[in-house]
Order: C-alpha cells, then sequence, then structure tokens
C-alpha cells in the first residue's frame, strides 16, 4: 500500500479572520479568548485526520516506537473495556480515564484489543512527539493553533462550530460526540459509541472532515492562556517556551455537561508525551 497523506491536502488561500472565543459557556482557564484578528498565510491542510492505515504504515517503514509502547500503557475510555476486565487505576479528577497497560495505538482497548474494522478510523494513542514524527516522515508538519482554526471555521466568521451554530441542524447529526448522560451511556444516537471513519458527517466550506468531535488533534503550538495584545496577528506560533502543547476540536466523548470543548473556538493543553484514546491528529504543509 502506498501512503501518500499529502495528497488530500485542501489548498487554503489564508486571509484574515477572528480567532478565539469569547462565548460564556467556555473554559477562562483555557485562553478562548479574547476573540483576536489574525491573519494566516496561504497553506495546505489534510482534509481528514490521519487513519489507522496510514500510521500502520509509517510505524512499518520507519519502527517508530510510540510514546505509549515505550511507557507500556495509555489511557482508556473505562467504557470501553470488557467487563471482566482486571482492575485498573483511575484519574482522580476523571475516573472514567484508566490506566491500560498494553494499551497503544494498535491494540486502541488493551492488549487483546486489534483495529480490524478500523483502517479508516483515526489513529488514536498517539503524543504529539509521534505526530510530529510522522509528519517529518511525509514531508509535512502540524498546522499551527491559528491555520488549524482558521480551517476548521470553514469560512465562518464566529460560528461555534465548523457548520454554524447549532450542534444539530434539522435534528441532523453533523459530529460524532457523546449522546446520552456522560459517562454512564452513550446512546450512539450519531452511529458511534467511539471513534468513526475520518470522512464520516459532511465536510466544512473548506472540504474538512471532523472539525469537530471524534479525535483531538495535536498543533504544533505551545499552549499558553494568554495572547499577544498587538493586532492583527500575523502567522501566530504561540509561545516560544512552554510545556504542554495544544490539542483542537474534542472527541467522541465531549457532552455538553461535562465537556463541551467540540467548538471550534475552544482548546486544551497536554504534555507532549501524553496519549489517550481520543487523541489524534491532522497533518498540514
Amino acid at each position: 500500500m502506498i501512503v501518500d497523506p499529502l495528497s488530500r491536502m485542501v489548498d487554503l488561500a489564508g486571509g484574515s479572520f477572528l480567532m478565539g472565543s469569547d462565548n460564556p459557556v467556555g473554559y477562562p482557564r483555557d485562553g478562548e479568548g479574547p476573540v483576536r484578528e489574525v491573519v494566516v498565510s496561504p497553506f495546505h491542510i489534510s482534509a481528514t485526520a490521519v487513519t489507522n492505515d496510514e500510521f500502520g504504515a509509517f510505524a512499518k517503514a520507519t519502527g517508530h516506537t510510540t510514546s505509549a509502547e515505550s511507557e507500556g500503557w495509555s489511557f482508556v475510555f473505562a467504557g470501553h473495556l470488557p467487563d471482566d476486565f482486571p482492575e485498573t487505576r483511575g484519574v482522580v479528577s476523571a475516573p472514567w480515564w484508566r490506566q491500560v497497560f498494553g494499551a497503544n495505538w494498535c491494540h486502541p482497548v488493551g492488549p487483546n484489543s486489534d483495529l480490524e474494522g478500523l483502517d479508516n478510523h483515526p489513529v488514536v494513542h498517539v503524543s504529539w512527539l509521534d505526530a510530529v514524527a510522522f509528519a517529518d516522515w511525509v514531508g509535512g508538519r502540524l498546522p499551527t493553533e491559528a491555520e488549524w482554526e482558521f480551517a476548521a471555521r470553514g469560512g465562518l466568521q464566529q460560528a461555534q462550530l465548523p457548520w454554524g451554530d447549532d450542534l444539530r441542524p434539522g435534528g441532523n447529526h453533523r459530529c460524532n460526540t457523546w449522546t446520552g448522560t456522560f459517562p454512564i451511556e452513550d446512546t450512539a444516537e450519531d452511529g458511534y459509541a467511539g471513534t468513526c471513519p475520518v470522512d464520516e458527517f459532511k465536510p466544512n466550506g473548506y472540504g474538512l472532515f471532523n472539525c469537530s468531535g471524534n479525535v483531538w488533534e495535536w498543533c504544533m503550538d505551545y499552549f499558553s492562556s494568554r495572547h499577544p495584545e498587538r493586532r492583527p496577528l500575523v502567522d501566530p506560533t504561540g509561545p516560544l517556551m512552554g510545556v504542554d502543547r495544544i490539542a483542537k476540536g474534542g472527541s467522541f466523548l465531549c457532552h455538553d455537561s461535562y465537556c463541551n470543548r467540540y467548538r471550534v473556538g475552544a482548546r486544551l493543553g497536554n504534555t507532549p508525551d501524553s496519549s489517550t484514546a481520543h487523541q489524534g491528529f491532522r497533518l498540514a504543509a
């Protein structure tokens, strides 16, 4: 199989847009606001997140060992573990996240799981370090946060979602998020109780799929909750130093009652060696 994720790039002319969000349902500590004028130069970005098939070709060709494989474990959502799965340690502030030894990109729910039927689903359990290694291999890079958000907005100015402000326009699902009562029951009303194919649902105005929900997507920038005061910002790349890296887009675990960070102006910071069952990435160039 010849893998060329760069062949599925969308060419964007760049331009000026209003980045971030002042939405009161946001999270002040995340640094969504203030809304700020940003200019981005022309760039290319993947229409979809990187798939298991694509990452598998990379791992086979390079022998790359992911952060989760090196550590021997990764975080898995408790509701996806079999009923008879051995007791695991949870995160105190989020007990639905379980430390599962043997969980990694090719064993997404633990050592006895595999990728059958998931070839076109987004690769998960990939750290920022793994994403950068893949991008280098194919001759691309991770998008900056500004590029990612410009592309995810699809030409809409300050809409909450890639298609507008209504999560389910006309009662139709447009993304893969948690449906039901979090974290007790995911009814899978949107068709999925985990990841969905990377090209599921309608694309946004720029032809990008799943910029809300499905999996979090790594960006190149260091995370900071403060932003430069000069305006407009031209091709911002975030702070020069930091601890965490930016992730955007939310995931299949997002729900209004717990984490509505599936909004395009939302953001999150995580350490570059972190890996979870809802963390993926897409490429830029």
